[in-house]
């Protein structure tokens, strides 16, 4: 009996890649077939031998993301006088029919992913111009969204030297490979190399960070992309252990960095405060108590004093930190350096 062809999708046979890893490479392999859909939807000149190149892989394997085009119902023929590779002319893709909430909440997607120092390749655009092209009434309020919402003011960390950085993480991820770069640290003097097994791509608070595995550490570190002077896939494998979560990694944390030490932070703003710092759910453990003058009690449960300092420190005179103590004693020392370095010498 003649064997069957395993199917691009089929799981790994090898009993030791993880269910999480197979899921990796089946989506590594769906955005490769979908690049290839793209590429052929252009106006280039595509060939199995420029396929190849161009996805760094084997003829055999392009022949192969060409047949599952085809299972899909994807007209591709190969054009004897061009000598390249076509989508039928005739061919058009279904219509997807969204709500105007669906276009606006997409208006708005394009315009978030478009604010400098976000940098995530193409972000939404491209979506919301093949939908714009499907009908009139789509391409009208995919327009008007764009003109009369704008998002500015996130301040963002600066990505714009990182674009290629960021994709090659990403890659990296969708194909279960390691990373390695040159990365800047403040608490150390010079630059070191590190080799990552990375777990996570995460934009947290203002900025991306790679959370993963060096070589030669027992445990998952963050590292910020944006200190990073070189950073490349390479091709050694990588894995993400199965129960890796991302909550579970940060816990508590104010914000990126985790403590060793659990605090019950109680703080309370005066009224004016108040009313500013509720507007905003701040971490995900945040209760408020509201007493009779306006001013409000926050409770926070976080691992680790120094990131929340820094956010207290930014409310200095319009809030008391009632606890914990070992807080209360850093603000006061924080404040007292600041003091010292405004006083007046003679």
């Amino acid at each position: 009996m003649p064997k069957k062809d395993k199917d691009i999708f089929d799981s790994d046979p090898n009993p030791h890649i993880s269910d999480a890893d197979r899921r990796i490479r089946q989506a590594a392999k769906l955005a490769d077939i979908l690049k290839l859909l793209n590429l052929l939807r252009g106006n280039g000149r595509w060939n199995v031998a420029a396929l190849a190149k161009e996805f760094e892989c084997s003829e055999r394997t392009i022949r192969r993301h060409l047949k599952v085009l085809d299972f899909a119902g994807i007209p591709v023929f190969y054009d004897a006088s061009e000598r390249c590779h076509r989508l039928r002319s005739d061919f058009v893709f279904p219509v997807v029919n969204l709500t105007p909430e669906e276009m606006l909440g997409q208006a708005i997607a394009t315009l978030t992913t478009k604010v400098p120092g976000l940098d995530i390749s193409d972000g939404a655009e491209p979506t919301t111009i093949n939908l714009a092209a499907t009908n009139e009434e789509m391409q009208e309020i995919l327009a008007q969204a764009g003109e009369l919402v704008e998002v500015l003011g996130l301040q963002l960390a600066d990505h714009s030297q990182h674009h290629d950085m960021i994709r090659s993480v990403q890659h990296a991820l969708l194909k279960g490979k390691q990373i390695r770069g040159l990365y800047r640290s403040p608490y150390r003097d010079k630059d070191f190399e590190l080799q990552i097994e990375p777990y996570r791509l995460c934009f947290i608070k203002q900025s991306w960070y790679i959370v993963g595995l060096a070589d030669g550490m027992t445990k998952p570190h963050t590292y910020r992309v944006a200190r990073f002077k070189s950073l490349k896939m390479i091709e050694f494998n990588a894995s993400i252990p199965e129960d890796f979560k991302l909550n579970n990694y940060l816990g508590n944390a104010w914000a990126v960095f985790r403590g060793e030490t659990s605090y019950e932070v109680e703080l309370k703003f005066d009224p004016e405060a108040a009313l500013l710092v509720s507007e905003t759910n701040w971490h995900t453990t945040q209760q408020i108590k509201r007493h009779s003058d306006g001013s409000a009690t926050f409770t926070f449960t976080v691992d680790g004093l120094d990131e929340i300092l820094t956010w207290i420190l930014g409310w200095t005179g319009r809030v008391e930190i009632i606890q914990p103590a070992e807080l209360r004693d850093l603000f006061r020392q924080q404040l007292k350096l600041g003091i010292e370095m405004h006083s007046d010498d003679g």
